[in-house]
């Protein structure tokens, strides 16, 4: 068998709302809880398993999707609706602006704990 990301946990203060909060966001669904997880699974099967940090703090993450062109439009538009802040790059100097690299679009945003979220159509890398 080929290695295949299968999970990770995403630390949070809320489990239901972050889970919500981005599966709303990218048109996904919460998953039944299992143990201490609430997941959020893409479609190739990744599960983003979130979990109550509790008493400790979070270190923020960063999760990047691979999106269609109609996904990012979608998810773009909610992420604008719902009035995020965003940004066209990791450092965050490029406010209320999508980027174009590899001749795609990506969008970076935060989820209610800091974790850095993007969403990209192209992956890093592939050129236009």
């Amino acid at each position: 068998m080929a290695v295949q990301l299968n999970h990770t946990i995403v630390a949070a203060t809320d489990k239901k709302a972050s889970a919500d909060f981005i599966a709303s966001l990218l048109g996904l669904e919460v998953q039944p809880q299992y143990g201490p997880f609430l997941p959020v699974v893409t479609a190739n099967g990744v599960a983003l398993d979130y979990m109550d940090a509790g008493d400790e703090p979070i270190t923020p993450q960063h999760y990047a999707f691979l999106v269609s062109e109609d996904e990012f439009d979608a998810i773009f538009g909610r992420i604008r609706e719902a009035g995020l802040a965003y940004y066209a790059d990791p450092a965050r100097r490029r406010v209320n602006e999508i980027n174009h690299n590899d001749g795609g679009r990506g969008v970076y945003w935060a989820d209610p704990d800091g974790h850095f979220m993007e969403i990209i159509t192209r992956p890093y890398g592939s050129g236009s």
